[in-house]
Order: structure tokens, then C-alpha cells, then sequence
């Protein structure tokens, strides 16, 4: 009887293939081995076992599977986790495995390297400047020739006579990736004791934790109440029983600001997981979460899908925001795939967040969630006061885009010795260019956006596709010179204004385009808690999780930018945006203030802000999205149709729209232009689907997908609880 593994490839694949296994061989479900498919020979991982009795194969010869890879394989729970994302995401699944399997050289034993560190019968008398540059390097050993020689300005061999005759170094052998030091849950370093409110949180979240099975819990507190410190006592108990712990980050510099509260909680660094990693630091991540060695991992949302041997808590990190949310490839959002996870693994999993989600915070409140509140900060810290500056009654002056209140603000700060921060999300220097002979605006040439300007390089760019170009002196199309103008502001604008109103002030800019790597964020990030800048210009990278405590001004420079378009979700994400924007303030000691600049005072989210009325917005937001249907009062799916040519998206559009299933409850409006019409060249339609709360909406995507193929260079993209609509 002939034994038949179906195999799962990570490519474009909707289900694994069939494939026998050779007389000899020993496989179970989730090994990862060789097998052919077409003329090459690809790694893949044993979906489902069988027999040849048992599978209807008539007519096939199937191949062998080549070699079972000796390691660990994925788990029962990963495998149904896998699935579980490519259905409900209507994705297919070996693009979904192609997720997990990052890093095909973790799959095998680190190799093991020559290291070199300082003998302990080391002589300083004598030595050359060469070789007492290496001796003077700290925090390095044991470390490999190269490295050594890199960091002292020396050559490799001046490292390896050094171990030699002269006796100076030492070599050891080690594997390349290191094993992550061992978390101590019953360490902490920290400078402050929990108050008794954080206590009790804490408690709760760890007694959840400790019943090892799966619980749910919403920690909902105000900025600055110190939802982190509790839920690292829920981590700490995870690790006292032998566990992993997960703790989702939304961007690579929360993860950086992060590590250092996490290390003197557990006398650790954590393990990281992030975009920016390169190749060997991802390996050594993946190999050790994989044997189970790494138990506290600190990532962005694709941490979600490593190989966990033993996860018992995951942390999702303000947990309302959007970069949660996967919007190429395959199209998920971690918090809602991280729910998943937990209860396929029988973990325990906190969502926190200052200004939780209406979908997070409806469940909290009718009891699916337990739901945990820390109502104010700890000690003397007070929330920041907020006030709107309406730019109707305070007109900002010609060409300028700070109000007289907000520069007061600014000044009143500085001349009490502490910080401002100035914030808008709009990167660049202006997000428009156009002529004022012909009156034509700069755009991208295969997108429709506007190009925008970065005098700091001098480029004007597309934010949507990366496309950039040195700024033109003279209009493209009119081609009259110094004709273009700058319209608008980005941080790099308001920085200016902010310099020549405060000429003596330390002034930093960050956002993503100025941000550098994460040495680099983590050391602006501490000049700031540090107090060595007087007034940080940023977008939303300065806003998520950071404590400064010399921060008492917040100014918001266009609070109405948020509530443009046709966002469903538009009050709640300048509310969201907001709150956490001036939270910044006042944190420590000293109380805070935060001015919002805008045209539209009574809109029901900034009137709700200058009242601290949380509570009214909430019930005004969940009654408007209970009477058109929408979450988490119903269910919404987007489709996205694109082709390079006008007309062949607009015939699939209608084909695809035709073969719609017939089923109660489905509202399907479209299709239509997407507001960025064209992107990348390809010119983009899209649907938008709503269903009632009891239908299956990824089941009737699913079907309604299956009966039509794209034709060639035409893509269907379905989009499950869309968060956006561009």
C-alpha cells in the first residue's frame, strides 16, 4: 500500500499536490520536504497524509517526494492557522505559507564559526596602536575576524596573530546565530512601582494567562496610564510557565522604542521581528522561535505568522491602528488574524489601546471580551487639556500655517524650559506643485496622485509608488522656467516656519522619509525623552507609544486632514489619531496642553475631543454605523479590479459583477473608479460589498471568486473588512 502526502508549495497556489512517499521515508503532517514540481526541485511542507486507496488518482503517475528535511516541522495549530488566513481572507493558501516560511537557512542547524575574544592573561604594555584598538573594543566579544577588523580599522590578520603567537586573543568555537538570553519573568529593573489600579489590571490579565487556555481580554486606558507595565505582568506569568509571548508593535519604531522597557522588566532583549531585519538576523529569529528557545518575541504584524513551538500570550499593541492592516499580497489585519491565532493555540491575547476600536469595544462591552480600564495616569500626571483653534475665527496669516494661539503655545513651552511638538501627517515639504503660468500640477507618470515636493533632497515623489525625480526648474508641459509653486504643507514647510519663528530652538523633523534605520530612530526617539530638542515636527511615526517627559505643548497643525475622502471610518480615525496625538503632553510631572487647528470646529469628533466627551462620540459614531449596516453592526468586503488598459477593467468589472451569487443579506454597490483611478500603470475599479452580521462573508467572496478567471494582466484583489478605500 502506497502512502500519498499532499504538499504545500509557498507560491500561488490555491491547495497542495499530490505526492508519494518513497518506501523508506518517514513523514507527518507539517515536515518540511524536496519535491519535484515542473523541472525544479522545491522545498514544500506535508499538508495531509493518505493512502493510495484512499485518493481518487486515476490516470496520474505521481512523483516521489526527494528528501524529508531533518527538523522540526510547522505544528498542527500553524497548519490550521494557514488555512484558517487563506480562507477567511479569500487568499490563496500557498501564498499564505510562503508568509511562514521566511527564511529557508533557518530550517537548518546554525552553523558553527571561529570567534575571538580577549585572553584573560592579556599584556597592555608595549602594544601597537593596532592591536590596542582591538583590545579596546567593548560590548563586541566574542565576535568573528571580519567583524573585529571592520570595527578596529585593522586587517583580519592582525586579529589572527593576535590569537596566535602573541597570545593576546583567544578562539572559541560558536554556533553563527546565538540562542536569545532567557527572559527572567521575576526581574525588574525598573525605576517606579505599579500604582494599585495597574496592579489589580495586571493581575487580572496574568490570571488569565495562567488557566492556559484561550481568553480574550481588551486593556483599555488612557494615554499614559501605563497599559504596558500591565500587560508585561501577563507576559511574565506566560514565561513562568515555560511559554512564548508575542507582543505585535504597529511600527518599526515603537519596536525600537520598546526594547529597552522590555529588558529591564525581564533582563533580556527581546527578539525582534521586523521589515528592516537583514537576512541573518531573521534566521537566527525564525530558527529560535521555531525549537521553542526564543520565548519573548516584539514585532510588526508579520511576526504573527513565525513558527511558534509553544505560544501561550500575544500582545497586540495599540490595537486600533491601521498598520496592522496588510494591504499588499496577501491582504489581512493582524489584530483580527492575532484573535485567530490565540484560539488555535489555546493562548491568552490582550488588546491594548488608548482609543480601542468601536469593533473591539463593542465586544468588550457585551462581555465577549473581558474588558480592563485604566481610567487615568499614575501619580501626578494629569491628561492634557485640548482646545480647537478655529481657523475661521483665527485666520492663519498669508502664506503661513501656524495660527498666532498655536505659536503661542510653542513660545509659552519653550520659555518654560520644556518641549513642543508640531504635528501633521503629511510628510514632504508640500503635497502639491503646480504652474502658475499654465496652471498644471506635477504628477507621477503612471499613477494618478500628485507628486510631491522634498526640498530637503530636492525630489519631488509619489507617496503611493516611490516613483521620484529631481525637481524641475521648468514646467513640463508649458516648459516656462521657475514657474512651479509649492502648495500646502508637509513637516519639512512647517519646520521652516516653526525655524524662523523660533531661530534659537533645536528643531528635528521626523517621518519616514527622515527617519533612518532603527539605530537611528531609537537615538532621535531618546534626544527627545532626553530633552536635547526643543521642538519635534513629526507625522504619525511620533505619536505611537513614545513618553516624553519634557513634552507639555502639542500642536496639531490640520486636524481636518483625516476627515477628507470618502473614509468610512473617518470620525473615528481623527478621534483616534487625536487623542493619541495630544497624549504626548503632559506625561510626567508638568501638565500638558494641546491646540488643534481647524476649519470644521463642529464636527461631531473635534467637538468630542475639546469636550473630553468620549463617551458621546462613541454612542454618536456606533448609532450612525448601526443605521447604515456597517461594523461592527454588518460586514464589509472590497474588491479591487485592475488591468493596464481602461476598458479591460471596466469589462471585467461587469463580467465579475454579473457572475455575483444570489444570496439574503448582500448589498453590493459598484462598480466604480477607485479614487487613485490609476496605480503603477494599471487602471484600478472597485466594489464594495455589505452584509448582514449572520452571513458568511468570506464563504460568498470565496464562491464568487471561483466563478471567473481574471484574464491575462488582469488582477482580482478581495479585501476582507477593508480599512481603507483608495
Amino acid at each position: 500500500m502506497r502512502s500519498i502526502a499532499k504538499i504545500l508549495f509557498p507560491v500561488n497556489v490555491p491547495e497542495p499536490f499530490d505526492y508519494v512517499v518513497p518506501q523508506g521515508m518517514r513523514v507527518a503532517r507539517g515536515d518540511f520536504v524536496f519535491a519535484p514540481i515542473g523541472k525544479q526541485m522545491k522545498l514544500g511542507v506535508v499538508w495531509e497524509l493518505g493512502t493510495a486507496e484512499s485518493e481518487s488518482i486515476p490516470g496520474r503517475k505521481l512523483k516521489e517526494i526527494a528528501e524529508r528535511k531533518n527538523c522540526r516541522g510547522l505544528n498542527v495549530g500553524m497548519l490550521k492557522f494557514v488555512d484558517w488566513t487563506a480562507k477567511y481572507n479569500c487568499a490563496s493558501l500557498g501564498m499564505v505559507l510562503r508568509m511562514v516560511l521566511r527564511s529557508y537557512k533557518a530550517l537548518d542547524p546554525s552553523p558553527i564559526v571561529t570567534l575571538y575574544q580577549p585572553s584573560t592573561t592579556v599584556r597592555l604594555a608595549g602594544l601597537s596602536p593596532a592591536r590596542k584598538r582591538v583590545l579596546d573594543l567593548e560590548g563586541v566579544w566574542p565576535a568573528r575576524a571580519a567583524d573585529i577588523a571592520k570595527l578596529a580599522s585593522v586587517s583580519a590578520s592582525v586579529v589572527k596573530t593576535m590569537a596566535g603567537v602573541s597570545g593576546l586573543l583567544e578562539q572559541i568555537t560558536a554556533p553563527l546565530d546565538p540562542p536569545f538570553d532567557v527572559p527572567n519573568p521575576d526581574y525588574d529593573e525598573r525605576k517606579f512601582a505599579l500604582t494599585p489600579k495597574q496592579i489589580a489590571a495586571g493581575k487580572v490579565l496574568s490570571d488569565l494567562v495562567a488557566e492556559q487556555s484561550f481568553n480574550i481580554a481588551l486593556l483599555d486606558g488612557v494615554t499614559g496610564s501605563g497599559k504596558t507595565e500591565v500587560y508585561l505582568e501577563a507576559a511574565a506569568q506566560a514565561l513562568r510557565q515555560g511559554g512564548q509571548v508575542l507582543i505585535l508593535v504597529p511600527e518599526i519604531a515603537l519596536t525600537q522604542a520598546g526594547l529597552r522597557r522590555f529588558t529591564e522588566r525581564f533582563d533580556a532583549e527581546p527578539a525582534q521581528w521586523h521589515s528592516a531585519m537583514g537576512e541573518a538576523a531573521r534566521r537566527r529569529t525564525w530558527r529560535e522561535v521555531a525549537q521553542g528557545r526564543a520565548k519573548l518575541v516584539v514585532g510588526a504584524r508579520s511576526a504573527l505568522y513565525l513558527p511558534y513551538a509553544d505560544l501561550q500570550l500575544i500582545v497586540v499593541d495599540e490595537e486600533h491602528d491601521n498598520s496592522y492592516k496588510q494591504d499588499e499580497g496577501v491582504i489581512y489585519n493582524a489584530r483580527d488574524m492575532s484573535v485567530v491565532k490565540a484560539k488555535l493555540s489555546g493562548a491568552s491575547i490582550v488588546l491594548a489601546s488608548a482609543t480601542p476600536s468601536l469593533e473591539s469595544l463593542t465586544n468588550a462591552r457585551t462581555g465577549r471580551y473581558v474588558h480592563v480600564i485604566l481610567p487615568e495616569r499614575p501619580g501626578s500626571a494629569v491628561m492634557p487639556e485640548i482646545e480647537l483653534v478655529d481657523l475661521k475665527e483665527d485666520p492663519l496669516p498669508s502664506g503661513k500655517f501656524l495660527s498666532q494661539p498655536l505659536v503661542d503655545g510653542v513660545k509659552a513651552a519653550l520659555d518654560q524650559g520644556d518641549q513642543a511638538m508640531l504635528y501633521l501627517n503629511r510628510r514632504g515639504y508640500a503635497p502639491l506643485i503646480i504652474c502658475r503660468a499654465c496652471g498644471g500640477k506635477l504628477k507621477s507618470p503612471d499613477t494618478d496622485s500628485w507628486l510631491v515636493e522634498h526640498r530637503r533632497t530636492g525630489r519631488a515623489m509619489c507617496h503611493h509608488t516611490g516613483f521620484s525625480m529631481p525637481m524641475p526648474r521648468a514646467c513640463p508641459e508649458c516648459k516656462v522656467e521657475d514657474s512651479l509653486h509649492a502648495v500646502g504643507p508637509g513637516v519639512e514647510r512647517v519646520a521652516e516656519e516653526a525655524a524662523i519663528l523660533f531661530p534659537d530652538a533645536r528643531i528635528e523633523v521626523l517621518s519616514s522619509d527622515t527617519a533612518g534605520n532603527p539605530e537611528r530612530i531609537r537615538a532621535r526617539m531618546e534626544a527627545m525623552a532626553a530633552g536635547d530638542i526643543d521642538i519635534m515636527v513629526g507625522t504619525q511615526m511620533v505619536v505611537k507609544g513614545h513618553n516624553f517627559p519634557h513634552l507639555t505643548f502639542v500642536g496639531v497643525v490640520d486636524g481636518d486632514l483625516g476627515l477628507a475622502g470618502g473614509d468610512l471610518r473617518a470620525g473615528e480615525r481623527t478621534y483616534q489619531t487625536l487623542v493619541q496625538v495630544a497624549g504626548r503632553a503632559g506625561r510626567a510631572e508638568k501638565p500638558g496642553r494641546a491646540l488643534i487647528q481647524t476649519h470644521m470646529p463642529e464636527h461631531e469628533a473635534l467637538e468630542a475631543l475639546a469636550d473630553g466627551d468620549r463617551e458621546g462620540f462613541i454612542a454618536a459614531e456606533l448609532a450612525m454605523r448601526e443605521l447604515l449596516g456597517l461594523p461592527p453592526y454588518g460586514k464589509l468586503a472590497a474588491v479591487i479590479i485592475s488591468a493596464p488598459d481602461a476598458n479591460k477593467a471596466d469589462e471585467f468589472a461587469r463580467k465579475f459583477l454579473a457572475k455575483a451569487p444570489r444570496a439574503e443579506g448582500i448589498e453590493i454597490m459598484g462598480p466604480s473608479e477607485a479614487p487613485i483611478a490609476i496605480l503603477r500603470g494599471r487602471h484600478r475599479r472597485r466594489l464594495l460589498i455589505k452584509a448582514e452580521p449572520s452571513v458568511n462573508l468570506s464563504a460568498y467572496m470565496n464562491s464568487w471568486k471561483s466563478r471567473l478567471r481574471p484574464p491575462n494582466k488582469t488582477k482580482l484583489q478581495i479585501d476582507i473588512d477593508p480599512q481603507g478605500f483608495m
